[in-house]
């Protein structure tokens, strides 16, 4: 039991409790009064502190010496085959005759709960294009402003407060291949900043050397205006729109 080891009956408390009998005179009865616990309490820790000294008086294993109806390290190890062969919990309870829920604890304990358990998880694809500037992908994110630091930084909920203050937002560019990115902060989320935002970006990606051919962007209103895709025309690139959920 993980216990404070100053408090009143553990281990440092018990030794203190038995060397006022055993080494003080102190009767079983003053001391048990004084500790706030009973004679046959007292009794016990003496009895054990007699037998093996200080070490006597830590909390032993509450394990039973036996466990007759412990299912055998045999007939778990058939369960963790039958499991690796991908046998359901049923299957492997009608073949071995263990319950069900003895299955489960066995699969439990064995880290094979799932089936998924069995296998590593792949690694996901990561999908890129095969050279810098054959697409860019560009999307927005809205941030709110803040005057003051907040409850975060503080830790007082009651300051930090920043009513009014509005939004900022952040344009983003990421190039498929090379996963370069580059950003714009924008009052709002408009055709001209998204517009403003294309044409800085193709101009970052000009100056380290990459020719943009298309670029993909979600179904925002400022993606479908009419300004971005002159735009798009005006550049010579290719405009794509991610498919909206259904």
């Amino acid at each position: 039991m993980n216990v404070h080891k100053n408090a009143r009956l553990t281990p440092k408390g018990r030794e203190a409790m038995v060397r006022a009998v055993v080494d003080d005179g102190e009767t079983v009865t003053a001391v048990a009064e004084r500790f706030r616990t009973t004679r046959k309490t007292v009794d016990k820790w003496i009895k054990r502190f007699r037998k093996s000294g200080a070490d006597g008086l830590h909390d032993r294993s509450s394990r039973p010496y036996s466990s007759p109806s412990q299912t055998a390290p045999t007939t778990c190890d058939e369960v963790e085959r039958l499991r690796r062969d991908r046998c359901t919990q049923d299957q492997i309870a009608a073949i071995t005759g263990l319950s069900r829920a003895t299955v489960s604890r066995i699969l439990q304990r064995r880290g094979l709960s799932l089936l998924i358990c069995l296998e590593p998880a792949e690694p996901r694809p990561r999908y890129e294009r095969e050279a810098p500037g054959e697409i860019i992908h560009i999307d927005i994110k809205k941030l709110g402003r803040f005057s003051q630091p907040g409850h975060r930084v503080t830790g007082d909920r009651r300051q930090g407060r920043s009513p009014g203050a509005g939004w900022e937002y952040v344009h983003v560019a990421i190039d498929d291949h090379s996963r370069v990115a580059y950003s714009d902060i924008f009052p709002n989320e408009k055709k001209e900043s998204a517009v403003a935002h294309l044409r800085a970006a193709l101009t970052f990606y000009k100056g380290l050397g990459v020719s943009v051919d298309r670029v993909m962007t979600d179904n925002g209103s400022c993606y479908r205006s009419r300004a971005f895709a002159k735009a798009c025309s005006d550049l010579g690139i290719k405009h794509l729109r991610t498919k909206p959920y259904t």
